[in-house]
């Protein structure tokens, strides 16, 4: 099955360059977490600087007013989503909409404040910020927190959607793919809102603009993967 499209198309081919030039996005042979051997990776901690992750919030933030969702503040989850949280916040903050913010730690302070949050007080609809979603286990440990401080997890923002088949562990305890992606399972079986800043089909147009051998190598060995393992 195909995921119906929810990019802005210029602004994603806009942050697949951006990527692209910030040495984020990868082209080669890595393994991913589900053992499959993807000809790209997409590494948002390699956005280090300043100007880059100003950049980085500018695109989820644009993404954000253009995807309609409401939300009244943001969660971000330990660790990645920590500076990408407190970035988006600024820069919403910058185009008018100003929103508590609050992260987790990994473990729990037992000293001075204490406990697990850290900013804000939970409540209302929360906008969890996260870079990519993989099998969706960091969004359902979120939920959990969120829900336990009696708020909702309404919303996801991530900067890729991989637009691939999720894993799950079967009784045996193996691992075997499943016919949805994690994306797709947040908003069908969570009942949450889901913001991409782009999807793979977006690389996929944008390699197909591009000129050079180089180029269409990679289109080969993306359009091979999505082929194989997309949704």
């Amino acid at each position: 099955m195909n995921e119906k499209k929810q990019t802005n198309n210029a602004l994603a081919q806009q942050f697949v360059q951006f990527a692209l030039d910030c040495g984020v996005l990868q082209f080669g042979e890595f393994k991913t977490k589900a053992g499959r051997l993807s000809p790209y990776f997409f590494n948002a901690g390699l956005f280090d600087d300043g100007a880059s992750l100003g950049k980085l919030s500018e695109f989820y933030a644009q993404s954000l007013m253009q995807s309609n969702i409401e939300f009244d503040m943001i969660f971000g989850p330990a660790y990645k989503g920590i500076p990408l949280g407190a970035a988006v916040a600024i820069e919403l903050a910058r185009l008018g909409k100003n929103v508590p913010f609050v992260y987790n730690r990994k473990e729990a302070k037992d000293h001075g404040e204490g406990g697990q949050l850290v900013g804000a007080p939970l409540k209302g609809r929360v906008l969890i910020v996260d870079d990519v979603m993989s099998a969706g286990t960091a969004v359902r440990e979120s939920i959990a927190l969120i829900e336990a401080a009696g708020a909702k997890a309404h919303a996801v923002a991530i900067a890729l959607d991989r637009q691939e088949m999720a894993t799950e562990k079967s009784a045996d305890g193996s691992i075997k793919d499943v016919n949805y992606s994690a994306v797709q399972y947040v908003k069908a079986h969570l009942g949450m809102h889901v913001c991409t800043i782009a999807q793979l089909d977006d690389l996929v147009g944008y390699l197909s603009s591009q000129g050079g051998d180089a180029m269409k190598k990679h289109l080969q060995a993306v359009q091979g993967y999505r082929e194989q393992y997309g949704v």
